[in-house]
Order: structure tokens, then C-alpha cells, then sequence
């Protein structure tokens, strides 16, 4: 008489891991339908702009300076003599006050049923650059002459939408491509800046002119853009004071990068954010570098990520399976009524369903519609069925009930990534006490002739 108890058991362990396959295959096919999503994703930014990283504006010295070489004399290397040479070198110098003030709008571009977000950036920059006399570099050797140029870094400048007119001092210029090739690689310091070489990302120069080796500079700038993106918009604060503001009306913003916001509002409406950073806390040679980190950023992310959301689901399918297993078992153990292995894997198989379901509803409707329609249209197949398997309607609206709280429990932490180690333990922690307290008068050692079905009585 144990071992038919036992051999019970065995059946329902051996079909819970048979259940795992087609779990496996409709995680697989989740899977398959994000990474058609991210390159979906991939295909717009290429055909529009990618992500983008705005290093804001600098400054670049290209200055010719002679120096003394000391040399091995020919046929007696243990003699020099001084030699004079002319060295090219560059020195990027930041912004003494920089302003950036920007709204974006965030739109969504559709392939087929996938999606991808552009944001289009109206931004409006205006500064300040002081530069010392170069006569002043404390680099022992003497300035000849020295030009400037205004460089501003764009990761994709295909979003550029606009011309801008730059005014500088009151003149008006014009930005023009910079090739990095024609740039000497090295640098120097100066009291008032830091060195570092050319950032290797994009970038659009104004030639200055040359400079006076003896005066000290100064240079007043202002501009407008309008640059287009993909997902992510990251901005490295050059400035010795820099003040950013942004706006805009997603309502779902990720702020990001070694910078959060001073201040930021997020609502319904959308969001503002402000940004003020002083040299003290930004490092400006990892400005030049964009995968230093050395930004502030905006993630315009989706709110629901419904590849992400339904792969998190499928990872509770095996809960759902063992919790509905044990209510069968418990059925048999109260109501005295036999449940054929078959069953427990007809109800097993619609419980699995309920994740294509899932999926495939919400690549067309909200996910929070598409949960609902899936979770009814297998709670009611598994009530219906079990109606006529456990012979009365009474039996299947009690499981049909039981699994609507399951699917209530697992929305609520499909919602709260962060409780949901609690909600999933508070379950089990509840299952557990509800199966002990509903069994704690059963008699187990008479139990396998009562479970074993008409047939083996």
C-alpha cells in the first residue's frame, strides 16, 4: 500500500520535470523575440542616429615651440652638443563657464511590431574661455606662435539637424569637420588648464585664428543645436562651471553616469533635471575620453519592457506548476476523489500556455492587458476542466479562484523587482501552512488505498 502512495509521488515529480520542456522552449522563443527587438533597435539607429555622447565645448591651442635638444656628438658620443628644434604640440583648454539649456522630445518609430525611441534635442550652449598668456607655460623651452580652434565632440554627428551660427566675441562663424589625423599628439599643462589629448569621438572645430603670445585671451561663445539620438543622450561637463538644464515630456526617464542631478522633477507630464558641476568634481582629461564614464546621462527607457517582463514571468512557471500540483494531491487527500497523472498533465500544459499566451498578446496590446486576457483565458480553461474531471462546478470555481490569486501574486511582483524574493517567500510560506494546517489529521499510513483510484481499491 506505500509503495502505490509512493509510485504517486514519483508520477507527479517526473511530469513537474516534463513540464520544464515546453517551459524551456517558450523562454527560448522570448528570448529569440527580444533579440529581434534590439536589432530592430540596432537597424533605426543606423538608418537615423545611435546613441549619443556630447562632450562639450573646449578649446584646442596648436602652438609650435622651440626647444634645446641635447645631443650625443658624431664620433665622440660621450660629448653633446645643444641643438635647437621646433616641437608641435596641443593643449585643450575647458571652458571657464559653461551653460547648457535643452528641451527633448522622444518619439517612437515602428518596424512591423517592434519599436525603437528617437529623442530630438533643441539645445542651447553658451560659455566662457579665458586662456593665459602662452609665454607663460612652464615648459622651459619658447613659444613661436600658437593657434586656437573651437571643438565641440558628437558621438553620431549624423543627428546633427541643424547648421548652427556660432557667435564668438560677436562675430558670427560656422562649425566645420576636425580630422584628428592633422592634430599633433602631444600636450602640455598650464597653470590655467588642463592637457589631454584629442577626444577620439566626432567632432566639429571653428578655426580662432592665431593667438597673442603675451596677452591673455578671452572668448565668449554661444550657439543652438538640435541633434537627434537613439535611447541614450550623455553629456561630459567640460566646463570649470558648468550649469546643464533639461526637459522634456517622457515621463520615464533614467538619469545615469557619474552625475545625478542636483534637482529633477518626474511626473506624468515628463521631467526637468538641472546639473551643477564644478571642476572640483569632474575630471577634465576623462572628459576627453568617452569610455571613461565621465558623463551625466538620460536613459529614455520604456517603462514596460514586455520580452523582459514575460522571461521573468516564465521563471515563476515552475512555482505555478508545483503549487497547482499540490493542490491536486491535497484534492485527492481531503476529498478522497483520484486525479489521474493525465490530468495533472493536461492542467500543467494549459498552465504553460498561459506564458506564449503572454507574449505573443503583448507584442499587440499594453502588457497589463495582455496579462489579463491571458491569465482568464487559462484560469477559465483549467476551471472548465476540472469541473467535469473533479464532477461538479463547485470543485473547478475553487481551483479556478485559487490560481486567480497566483496570477495576482505574480503580477504584483512582476511589478516590484525588488520584493520579489519577499512576495515569492511570503507564497511558498503560505502554501506550506495551508497544506499543513489542511492535512493535519490525515491519517498517511491508511492514505495510498484511498488515493489510488476505483481499480486498485
Amino acid at each position: 500500500m506505500d509503495k502505490k502512495l509512493l509510485f504517486k509521488l514519483a508520477a507527479i515529480f517526473f511530469m513537474s520535470l516534463l513540464l520544464l520542456v515546453p517551459l524551456g522552449l517558450i523562454e527560448g522563443q522570448i528570448r529569440e523575440r527580444s533579440q529581434r527587438q534590439n536589432e530592430v533597435q540596432a537597424s533605426i539607429a543606423n538608418s537615423a542616429a545611435g546613441e549619443q555622447l556630447l562632450v562639450a565645448p573646449v578649446i584646442a591651442v596648436s602652438y609650435r615651440e622651440q626647444v634645446d635638444v641635447a645631443m650625443p656628438r658624431e664620433g665622440n658620443p660621450e660629448q653633446t652638443t645643444v641643438r635647437t628644434r621646433i616641437v608641435e604640440r596641443t593643449l585643450l583648454v575647458p571652458p571657464e563657464k559653461l551653460e547648457m539649456l535643452g528641451e527633448t522630445a522622444v518619439e517612437t518609430r515602428n518596424r512591423g511590431i517592434y519599436q525603437a525611441r528617437l529623442f530630438r534635442l533643441g539645445l542651447g550652449t553658451s560659455g566662457r574661455f579665458l586662456l593665459k598668456p602662452l609665454a607663460e607655460l612652464p615648459s622651459g623651452g619658447r613659444i613661436v606662435s600658437a593657434r586656437a580652434r573651437l571643438l565641440l565632440g558628437i558621438a553620431d554627428p549624423r543627428g546633427v539637424n541643424n547648421d548652427p551660427e556660432v557667435t564668438i566675441n560677436g562675430k558670427m562663424h560656422r562649425f566645420a569637420s576636425a580630422s584628428s589625423k592633422n592634430e599633433p599628439p602631444a600636450t602640455a599643462t598650464a597653470p590655467d588648464s588642463t592637457a589631454a589629448q584629442a577626444a577620439p569621438t566626432n567632432r566639429l572645430a571653428i578655426d580662432l585664428g592665431p593667438l597673442d603670445l603675451q596677452r591673455e585671451s578671452r572668448f565668449d561663445f554661444s550657439f543652438p543645436l538640435q541633434l537627434t539620438g537613439t535611447t541614450r543622450l550623455a553629456i561630459a561637463p567640460t566646463g570649470e562651471a558648468n550649469h546643464i538644464e533639461l526637459k522634456s515630456a517622457w515621463p520615464h526617464p533614467n538619469f545615469g553616469g557619474r552625475f545625478l542631478p542636483t534637482a529633477r522633477s518626474v511626473g506624468k507630464d515628463g521631467f526637468t533635471a538641472r546639473w551643477d558641476i564644478s571642476h572640483l568634481a569632474r575630471n577634465f582629461e576623462a572628459t576627453q575620453k568617452p569610455g571613461s564614464g565621465e558623463v551625466l546621462s538620460i536613459d529614455f527607457v520604456d517603462p514596460v519592457n514586455v520580452y523582459l517582463q514575460s522571461e521573468r514571468a516564465v521563471k515563476y512557471g515552475v512555482l505555478f506548476i508545483v503549487l497547482t500540483f499540490a493542490g491536486f494531491f491535497l484534492t485527492e487527500i481531503l476529498r478522497r476523489a483520484p486525479i489521474h497523472p493525465m490530468q495533472y498533465l493536461l492542467v500543467g500544459l494549459a498552465l504553460a500556455i498561459f506564458f506564449l499566451l503572454l507574449i505573443a498578446l503583448s507584442e499587440h496590446l499594453s502588457f497589463v492587458l495582455a496579462y489579463a486576457a491571458s491569465a482568464a483565458a487559462c484560469i477559465g480553461l483549467i476551471a472548465f476542466y476540472l469541473a467535469g474531471a473533479l464532477g461538479g462546478a463547485r470543485q473547478g470555481f475553487a481551483f479556478g479562484a485559487g490560481l486567480s490569486g497566483l496570477y495576482g501574486v505574480l503580477y504584483g511582483v512582476l511589478l516590484s523587482e525588488d520584493n520579489s524574493l519577499l512576495m515569492g517567500s511570503l507564497l511558498l510560506f503560505l502554501a506550506l501552512g495551508a497544506t499543513m494546517l489542511a492535512t493535519r489529521r490525515v491519517d498517511w499510513y491508511r492514505l495510498s488505498g484511498q488515493i489510488s483510484g476505483p481499480d486498485q481499491a
